[in-house]
């Protein structure tokens, strides 16, 4: 079966910048679109976890969707976020994307209420139905609980739109199955670790967040291990983004580091909303010492390529 849209590429889930009092800082988000269309990223996703979604009305979340919709003028699709607690929500933003001509949603389960694999099923097709979208399938067990089975993953295959899944489970026997047993649902990555494997089985796109601030490094392992089958750069390349995965994965601060990496390309988005809070000194000074090494690094092996 052919994909109705094919998501190809380093696909960014971008950061909402607010102002001082927390407002949506629309300035600033236009300036974030315009650097990532210039950076060579190859598509948006609006309405994500990364884009803070859960502290966000669904008035919110349509406005920056639409907003961001805008600004691209069809330079790049525009995946548009669905998750959230209630289904009702879920479907208002799944016909809002509609309503925009958005290229595609972005589906999670719901966090929270653990449905069954038929339960999910079910709760995706309503929602597949208001948007009559493609769409990318979000499967993150670690954030809502819940795993997206191979019951759930057959009974959403009867609707062609499902044509891709944003894999975040961090089980590589999962990679394995999608890869062997849903040729039909492009594969992409959602565990930035483990990108290097995604690659090899296959996987057309990348969904990452530290895309926002180091959108060329990302592309540079994409155009490595897909447009030019050369795993030996790729390996190099992972290596030098792996110090990058440990501070974003495992200090608690994923969001807050993503921010504060926009913020070192000189657009402000060091504000975010309650729970979190912005980083201390000693973070943003870890990020910036593994970024300025990473960078250069990277950059050393593109340069040898071109000589």
């Amino acid at each position: 079966m052919t994909p109705i849209f094919r998501f190809e590429g380093i696909y960014t889930p971008v950061v909402t910048p607010y102002a001082p009092d927390r407002s949506v800082d629309y300035d600033k988000l236009a300036e974030v679109i315009e650097w990532l269309v210039a950076q060579g990223v190859h598509g948006l996703i609006s309405g994500g976890s990364t884009g803070e979604n859960y502290a966000q009305t669904v008035g919110e979340r349509v406005e920056i969707a639409r907003f961001t919709q805008d600004r691209l003028k069809g330079r790049l699709p525009l995946v548009v976020g669905t998750g959230a607690m209630l289904t009702s929500d879920s479907v208002a933003l799944a016909s809002a994307a509609r309503g925009m001509d958005a290229d595609a949603i972005l589906l999670a389960s719901p966090p929270y209420a653990v449905p069954t694999d038929r339960e999910n099923a079910l709760n995706a097709l309503a929602i597949d139905k208001a948007a009559d979208l493609p769409v990318m399938l979000y499967n993150y067990p670690g954030r809502t609980g819940t795993m997206m089975g191979e019951e759930f993953l057959d009974r959403v295959g009867r609707s062609r739109n499902f044509c891709g899944i944003k894999e975040s489970s961090g089980d590589i026997n999962r990679v394995h199955l999608l890869a062997r047993d849903y040729p039909h649902i492009q594969l992409g990555c959602g565990m930035d670790d483990q990108a290097l494997e995604f690659f090899a089985w296959g996987a057309p796109f990348w969904v990452c967040g530290g895309s926002n601030f180091l959108p060329a490094e990302h592309v540079a392992l994409y155009e490595a291990c897909v447009v030019e089958a050369d795993f030996a750069k790729g390996r190099r390349i992972m290596s030098a983004l792996m110090p990058l995965m440990r501070v974003l994965e495992q200090g608690g601060k994923f969001i807050q580091t993503i921010k504060h990496g926009v913020t070192m390309t000189g657009i402000d988005c060091a504000v975010v909303r309650p729970p979190l809070k912005a980083l201390n000194k000693d973070d943003k000074r870890a990020l910036e010492q593994v970024v300025r090494v990473l960078k250069k690094t990277i950059a050393d092996i593109r340069a040898e390529g071109e000589t």
